[in-house]
């Protein structure tokens, strides 16, 4: 018969059965209750577990996406802590491998680019000072064009010197920038540029001024130089959360597809490498490095009307 003071269970043995029982008092917890609990104790327990082991993966991999964006952005990373998992810390190791081996590169690099602008610009300077004690020739054209092509030379040996010191981040200070943009215009100015730049109150921002200077002055020349001629514009828009700077200008524009690829060193849109008809590729180049070295982002989209708008963005 049923007994709701007692629990009973059979247990065979055999042909017979032993019956055992157990009085409700002497029991402190109703089962339903303690198999609730006991479940409830083991989820807490797996829970806790599973954010512990969770917590010990993804801190090594949040650390290693970090160190990621800083070798991205042209910064060398802190070594990261080869321990943990043996996956891990061997995903570590070459990471901090890699780290170095860029960072070599990078110094050897622009050490080299530094060697052969030091090494080409000594007999340059020679030839210049040559010519310059040249008697007067018969034909002046033919001592102008030599002159030109010292020149030419020159600068281009301090484009490949700026494209692999690019990538050096530079020492930040407050700074005006519209009237750094003021003096950038200025100075295109002289050279026969016919440039409109809005008006714009101060706008101060923490930057490294010789950097923006450059990048400023590659966007103008390349707007100059392929805007058909026509007014450039430049436009300042200075805000809390970014500044950006545009420049338009209304010349025959770059296809969509194209527009990521003239950012690469020695890319011409004109494939010929005449100097007439184009630079020598290296401008946006530059101005790009420049950029990513100091956390900025430099973009080239279609303008309405016709042309390309080059627009620097300082976050």
């Amino acid at each position: 018969t049923f007994d709701p003071e007692w629990y009973w269970t059979d247990i065979p043995v055999g042909p017979q059965h032993i019956r055992l029982g157990f009085a409700r008092e002497r029991i402190g917890i109703e089962p339903p209750k303690a198999i609730a609990l006991l479940f409830l104790a083991v989820a807490v327990l797996t829970l806790g577990t599973a954010l512990i082991l969770a917590r010990r993966l993804t801190r090594p991999l949040a650390r290693l996406a970090q160190a990621a964006a800083q070798v991205g952005q042209r910064e060398i990373p802190e070594p990261l802590p080869e321990q943990g998992p043996a996956e891990l810390a061997q995903l570590a190791r070459r990471f901090n491998h890699m780290a170095r081996d860029v960072h070599e590169l990078l110094a050897n690099r622009t050490t080299l680019l530094a060697g052969i602008s030091h090494d080409l610009r000594t007999p340059l300077t020679r030839m210049q000072l040559a010519i310059e004690m040249l008697p007067p020739p018969d034909d002046p054209a033919l001592l102008d064009g030599l002159r030109r092509d010292i020149s030419d030379i020159d600068r281009l040996i301090g484009q490949y010197l700026e494209l692999g010191r690019g990538l050096q981040p530079g020492q930040r200070e407050q700074t005006d920038v519209y009237a750094l943009l003021e003096g950038c215009v200025a100075d295109a100015r002289r050279g026969g540029a016919v440039i409109h730049l809005a008006e714009s109150p101060a706008c101060w921002r923490s930057a490294n001024r010789l950097a923006l200077q450059r990048c400023v002055t590659n966007l103008l020349e390349n707007a100059v130089r392929y805007g058909a001629g026509l007014a450039v514009d430049v436009t300042l828009s200075c805000a809390p959360q970014a500044v950006v700077i545009r420049v338009l200008d209304r010349g025959p524009g770059i296809p969509p597809d194209q527009r990521d690829a003239v950012f690469h060193p020695f890319y011409r849109l004109e494939p010929s490498r005449n100097p007439a008809t184009g630079g020598s590729g290296l401008g946006l180049a530059v101005t790009r490095q420049l950029a990513l070295a100091n956390g900025w982002q430099v973009e080239l989209h279609g303008r309405q009307g016709g042309g390309t708008e080059a627009r620097l963005s300082l976050n």
